[in-house]
């Protein structure tokens, strides 16, 4: 039998900034870090012994790692998702040796995209959802900065204009992208449908956090009798089972989140978060200010360790490079962040394409799984012929969307 030292926090009682509610909802001290491990106990216990693991034990194990894993905070210690760390240690690590020579480098930049693309369809296949991304795409893009600011600056080939671009083009990506964080619109019950609330004070780990109004949030009961399962037609095909909501046209439930959306578009891992009818247009804003910056980055990168050359050929020959360690550092951050650059360039070709056109990924993944679309240029052009408009009314129709279509003073609510 596991003994059980933690208290229950008293609803008057408030929290220190080293202490937190623990996964049992019992109230621990972040020095208590190393107390009471009988999840790692059982585990080390049976490999010890030899005997075989419980299916679930290692799970266990780092869910107890993951909960215990925080930073002191003012109103209680603050939970740090072990998936942020990883991109921190991994990236300076992978382009350093890199920049010891140049078959490393090949090695590296190619084996990089590999592992990120391996991780992704893992944990896309779990339908989990991970930091892991997000902090690669921040850490990315201020760790490029700072070697800009340390390393290239210096050398005196950057003016205070071309600086001062830079540094306001990091500073617009990140503001669209906090802009773009706050919630991609989510499809709220009728106050007419609902037939009672439920408030806890811990939310769910299957729930999008940005749907949830700060510690606490409501679970709505919907009422069956006015849109239960017995409606036919399109209220019964657009009927979530698991938001218990009738889904306007054009929404969708994200199995990531665990809520539904206004306007799906899809589920984005490079900002942990649906995009919606809410934060599309920002969505694309941020993807284009982060394009513009890194090549401008890039280009001043390739000017300063590679003056003899021209930009267009300076990525594929730059001889001596590899002589001194800085240049060859800031050379393989320049591939590095090409690739990225390559990759995020297809994929607002692909959103400027559906704009177009007026399709969401995921109508256009849908209609293809159905054979109802007409698919152009390998793929990069689906039409399903249902909302397009034309060129210019479909711009119009996307950028004068309405944020929203429930009423702004709602709270906002776990659906049930």
């Amino acid at each position: 039998m596991k003994k059980r030292s933690r208290r229950t926090l008293d609803q008057d009682d408030s929290l220190c900034c080293c202490e937190y509610i623990d996964r049992h909802g019992g109230r621990s001290h972040m020095a208590a870090c190393c107390c009471d491990c009988e999840d790692l106990d059982a585990f080390c216990d049976r490999w010890m012994k030899k005997k075989p693991q419980s299916p679930d034990s290692l799970s266990r194990v780092i869910d107890t790692i993951n909960d215990r894993l925080r930073v002191p905070w003012i109103s209680g210690a603050r939970q740090v998702d072990i998936s942020v760390i990883p991109p921190l240690i991994l990236l300076p690590v992978f382009l350093h040796i890199a920049a010891l020579h140049y078959l490393l480098g090949i090695l590296v930049l190619t084996a990089m995209p590999i592992m990120v693309l391996w991780y992704y369809y893992f944990t896309h296949r779990k339908k989990g959802r991970t930091l892991f991304f997000l902090s690669l795409a921040l850490f990315s893009l201020f760790y490029m900065f700072y070697l800009f600011i340390t390393e290239v600056v210096p050398r005196g080939d950057v003016s205070h204009l071309q600086l001062a671009a830079v540094t306001s083009g990091v500073a617009l990506t990140v503001i669209f992208l906090i802009i773009t964080k706050r919630g991609p619109g989510y499809v709220r019950p009728h106050p007419n449908d609902t037939h009672s609330t439920v408030t806890y004070h811990k939310p769910p780990p299957d729930v999008d956090a940005a749907y949830l109004n700060g510690a606490q949030h409501q679970v709505v009961i919907a009422n069956h009798e006015q849109t239960g399962e017995s409606q036919q037609g399109v209220q019964t095909r657009n009927w979530c089972a698991v938001c218990k909501v009738v889904r306007p046209p054009r929404a969708g439930h994200c199995r990531i989140c665990g809520v539904c959306i206004l306007r799906l578009d899809h589920h984005c891992v490079w900002i942990n978060s649906c995009v919606g009818q809410a934060n599309h247009r920002n969505f694309l804003l941020t993807l284009v200010f982060f394009l513009l910056t890194s090549l401008c980055g890039i280009s001043l990168v390739l000017r300063s360790v590679c003056p003899d050359q021209n930009v267009m050929t300076a990525l594929f020959y730059c001889p001596d490079v590899y002589n001194q360690f800085s240049s060859a550092l800031c050379f393989t951050c320049a591939w590095y962040s090409s690739i990225v650059t390559g990759g995020l360039l297809h994929l607002l070709l692909l959103q400027l394409i559906n704009v177009s056109f007026n399709v969401t990924e995921r109508e256009a993944r849908l209609a293809l799984r159905e054979k109802t679309a007409c698919s152009l240029l390998w793929g990069l052009i689906i039409d399903t012929g249902v909302y397009s408009r034309g060129f210019r009314t479909n711009w119009i129709e996307f950028l004068t969307m309405s944020k929203a279509s429930e009423p702004s003073n709602q709270k906002p609510s776990d659906l049930v």
